[in-house]
C-alpha cells in the first residue's frame, strides 16, 4: 500500500484543505505515514501571504533534497496560496517538483499524482479557480477523534486590500451552498465533534444558497448551525469589519454556543492607513462595532490583526494604532511588518520607512498587546470556565489539556474518559503561556 506524508503551514484554510487532502488519498488507499522517507508522494501545502513565508517553502523543498529525505521515485507535490500564486514558476526554480495544484484543484490531485506515477507527465500544474467544485468530490469528513474542527463556508475574497495576495490565489469570493454545508457539519458531530470552527476569507459576507435557490447570509447560517444535534461550541474566522453586521452581532446575544470571542481584523488605527489598505472602514465604525459587541456580551475576548510599516505610515499614524490598541482593549493580535507581494496595489507605494523603526514600532506594539492579555489571564484567575478538552499536557500526559472560550490553554489533572467533551475549570493559576486549574 502506498504511503503519502503532508506538511501544512499557513491559515486555517490551508489546514481544513489539507484534512481534506487526508481524506481524499485514504479514500484511494494511500496511507499516511509520520516517515517522508516511507512516502511515496510527499505533499506541502503552503502560505504566500508573507514573502518570509513563501521563501520558507523553497528553503524546505531543497533541505528535504539535500539531505535525501526523500523516498526512490517520491512523487513531491507542492499545493496551497504559494502554488496558485507562483505556478509554473515554481517548476523552474525546484525542478523535481512533480504536482503543483491550487486550493481550489485539491479534489483533482489523485488524478495529478496518477499523471506523474503513469508516465505519462513528468510535471502536473493545475492552479485554476473552478469556483466551488471542489466539494462535489471530496468525500465525507474524518474527524479522527477529534473534538473540534473546521469547516469551509467560502473560498476566496473580493474586497481587494491593497497589500493582500488572497484574491490572486483564492479567486473570488464563492459561497457554499447551505445543505452542504450542514451535512459536512451532521456528519462531524455524529463522530463527537464537539466544537465547530466555521472558515472563509471573510465568513460575515457569506452568502450561500439552499437548494431552492433562495439566499442565506451568515447570520442566518450562524442560527442554523447552532440548531444542529451536538454542537456545543461554534467559532468563526476570519471577520472583515466592514460586512460584520448587526444581525451577527444579535446572534452573539441569542446563541450560546457562539464561544465568548471574536477574531476581528483592524490592521491600523489610522484612517489614513485605512484609507491606503482599502479597508473600507475607518476607526470610529471599528470602536463603535467593538461596543455592539460588548452590548451583545459584555464580557467577549476581541483578537486581531495588526501590520506594522505599511508604506507611507507616520509615526503619527502608528502612534493612531496604538491608542486604538488601548481603547480597544485586544486580547490577542496577530501583528507583523508589512511585506510587498506580487500583484497587489501596496508594492508600488512609496515606502521610505527604515527597516529599524518598523521593528522598533512592533516590539512597542507587541509588548502593549502581551501586556493586555497577561491582564485577561489574571483576571480570570478564580473564576470558572468552560473548557474543550483535547488531549494529554504537552508537558505531563498523566494531566490533561483544554482550550477555554477565549483560546487560553489549560492544564489539569483529570481522567482521559474526558477527553473531547466540554467541562468546568476553576483556574488556580495563571502561568506566561498557560493556565492551571481545577476540575468543578
Amino acid at each position: 500500500m502506498q504511503q503519502f506524508y503532508i506538511q501544512t503551514w499557513g491559515c486555517q484554510m490551508n489546514e481544513y484543505d489539507s484534512d481534506r487532502i487526508r481524506d481524499l488519498l485514504n479514500e484511494n488507499n494511500i496511507i499516511e505515514t509520520d516517515n517522508i522517507a516511507e512516502a511515496d508522494v510527499v505533499i506541502l501545502i503552503t502560505c504566500a501571504i508573507r514573502e518570509k513565508a513563501q521563501e520558507k517553502v523553497f528553503n524546505q523543498l531543497f533541505a528535504w533534497k539535500s539531505q535525501n529525505q526523500y523516498k526512490e521515485n517520491a512523487i513531491v507535490c507542492v499545493g496551497g496560496c504559494v502554488a496558485s500564486q507562483d505556478g509554473e514558476a515554481i517548476l523552474k526554480r525546484v525542478n523535481f517538483v512533480n504536482v503543483i495544484f491550487g486550493p481550489q484543484t485539491i479534489h483533482r490531485l489523485v488524478k495529478m499524482i496518477n499523471e506523474v506515477k503513469s508516465g505519462k507527465n513528468k510535471h502536473v500544474v493545475d492552479v485554476s479557480f473552478p469556483e466551488i467544485e471542489k466539494f462535489d468530490f471530496l468525500p465525507a469528513p474524518s474527524a479522527k477523534n477529534k473534538a473540534t474542527a473546521f469547516v469551509t463556508i467560502m473560498e476566496g475574497c473580493s474586497n481587494f486590500c491593497s497589500y493582500c495576495v488572497v484574491p490572486f490565489t483564492r479567486g473570488k469570493e464563492v459561497s457554499r451552498g447551505v445543505e452542504g454545508i450542514l451535512a459536512e457539519i451532521k456528519h462531524l458531530t455524529e463522530q463527537g465533534v464537539k466544537e465547530i470552527n466555521l472558515i472563509g476569507q471573510n465568513v460575515n459576507s457569506y452568502r450561500g444558497t439552499y437548494e431552492d435557490g433562495t439566499e442565506c447570509n451568515f447570520a442566518e447560517l450562524l442560527y442554523l448551525v447552532a440548531a444542529i444535534k451536538g454542537v456545543e461550541r461554534i467559532r468563526f474566522t476570519t471577520s472583515n469589519p466592514h460586512d460584520l453586521s448587526d444581525e451577527i452581532i444579535q446572534a452573539f446575544k441569542d446563541l450560546p454556543q457562539i464561544a465568548n470571542s471574536i477574531h476581528l481584523p483592524v490592521q491600523s488605527g489610522s484612517n489614513n492607513t485605512l484609507r491606503r489598505m482599502n479597508r473600507r472602514y475607518t476607526r470610529e465604525q471599528y470602536i463603535q462595532l467593538t461596543k455592539k459587541l460588548r452590548e451583545a456580551r459584555n464580557d467577549i475576548y476581541i483578537s486581531t490583526d495588526i501590520i506594522v510599516g505599511f508604506p507611507g505610515e507616520t509615526e503619527e499614524e502608528f502612534e493612531e494604532t496604538m491608542s486604538l490598541v488601548r481603547e480597544v482593549r485586544f486580547d490577542q493580535s496577530f501583528s507583523f511588518i508589512y511585506s510587498p507581494r506580487p500583484n497587489t496595489v501596496a508594492k508600488d507605494l512609496e515606502d521610505n520607512t527604515p527597516l529599524s523603526v518598523k521593528k522598533e514600532r512592533i516590539y512597542k506594539l507587541q509588548a502593549l498587546i502581551n501586556n493586555q492579555a497577561q491582564q485577561y489571564s489574571r483576571e480570570m484567575l478564580g473564576t470558572i470556565q468552560k473548557v474543550l478538552v483535547d488531549g494529554t499536557s504537552v508537558k505531563d500526559n498523566t494531566e490533561l489539556r483544554g482550550k477555554t472560550e477565549n483560546n487560553r490553554s489549560v492544564n489539569f489533572k483529570g481522567d482521559k474518559s474526558l477527553i473531547g467533551q466540554i467541562v468546568d475549570i476553576k483556574i488556580t493559576d495563571v502561568l506566561a503561556h498557560s493556565l492551571r486549574g481545577e476540575l468543578i
